[in-house]
C-alpha cells in the first residue's frame, strides 16, 4: 500500500452462518481525505465499521493501515495505532462537567485513566489541552456545564472533542449526525469539517445533504458489496445507486447538492 492511502481492504468478508453481511469489499482510504460510506439499512455498512476496529473477525480478506497487516489485530492494538472510533454510543459521562469529559480522554490517551485518586491539582496540566479541544469543537463557553445538561446536538460535539483527545490518525464516524434537527445537523457538520484538518476520517452516515458537502470520497455498499465509488457529483448518477435509494430517499439522493 502506497503513503498515498491509510486503510486499505483487500477481498474483506463477513459471514454469519451462510449471511454475507461483507462480501469482498475492497476498499482504500486516502490519507487526509473525508470518505463516506453510505448505503440503505441492512448494506453492512456497521457490520464493515465492526471488522475496520475488530468487534468482528473477517471470514477472508486483509486491512492494512498504514501498509501494515492488522487484520489479527486485537481492538486495543488497532486503537493504539490511532484508529479511533466514535459516535457509535454516547461517549459521554453524564454527571461530569464538560471539561472533565475531554480531561478523563486525555488521561486515557496518557495512560493516566487509573489515577483518578490523585489530587484534583495534579491534573490541571491537562486543562490548557482540554480547553483547546473545547474550542476546537465550539464548547469553550460549556466548559463547567454538567453533560447531562447539554442539548443533543452539542453532546455530540462533545463526544467529537473526546474523540480528539485520543489523537486519532484515523476517526471512524458512525452516524454523527443521527437524530439531530437541522441546525444542529448544521453545525456538527462544519466541526466534522473543521477537525478533519491533518486527519483522516471514513464516516458513515444517511444524510446525503452531509455527504454531499463534505465528503472527498464516496463508497456505496448495497447487500454487502461495493456498488460504486467516487465523488458525489459522479455516485450520485449512477443508476446502480439511484436504485439502491428507490422511493424517498432517491429523492433525497437527487437533491442533496
Amino acid at each position: 500500500m502506497s503513503a498515498e492511502y491509510i486503510l486499505e481492504t483487500q477481498g474483506l468478508t463477513k459471514e454469519f452462518r451462510g449471511f454475507v453481511a461483507v462480501n469482498q469489499v475492497n476498499l482504500k482510504v486516502r490519507r487526509g481525505h473525508i470518505h463516506a460510506l453510505i448505503g440503505p439499512n441492512g448494506a453492512g455498512k456497521t457490520t464493515f465499521f465492526n471488522l475496520l476496529t475488530k468487534f468482528l473477525h473477517p471470514t477472508s480478506g486483509s486491512i492494512s493501515f498504514n501498509g501494515i497487516d492488522i487484520t489479527t489485530e486485537q481492538p486495543a492494538q488497532t486503537a493504539r495505532r490511532g484508529i479511533v472510533r466514535s459516535f457509535q454510543i454516547s461517549a459521554v459521562f453524564p454527571h461530569m462537567t464538560v471539561l472533565e469529559n475531554v480531561r478523563a480522554a486525555l488521561q486515557r490517551n496518557l495512560g493516566t485513566s487509573f489515577h483518578f485518586w490523585k489530587s484534583e491539582s495534579t491534573l490541571t496540566h491537562l486543562h490548557a489541552r482540554a480547553r483547546e479541544l473545547l474550542a476546537a469543537v465550539d464548547l469553550q463557553d460549556f466548559a463547567e456545564e454538567l453533560t447531562v445538561n447539554l442539548p443533543y446536538g452539542r453532546k455530540r460535539a462533545l463526544e467529537l472533542a473526546t474523540t480528539l483527545a485520543l489523537e486519532p490518525e484515523l476517526m471512524l464516524l458512525d452516524e454523527p449526525t443521527q437524530g439531530m434537527g437541522h441546525e444542529d445537523v448544521d453545525r456538527v457538520t462544519q466541526l466534522i469539517k473543521k477537525v478533519s484538518s491533518g486527519r483522516t476520517i471514513l464516516m458513515v452516515e444517511h444524510n446525503m445533504n452531509v455527504v454531499a458537502s463534505i465528503a472527498d470520497r464516496i463508497t456505496v455498499l448495497q447487500r454487502g458489496s461495493i456498488i460504486a465509488d467516487g465523488p458525489y457529483a459522479e455516485v450520485s448518477r449512477d443508476p446502480l445507486v439511484i436504485e439502491a435509494y428507490m422511493g424517498s430517499a432517491n429523492t433525497e439522493l437527487a437533491g442533496a447538492h
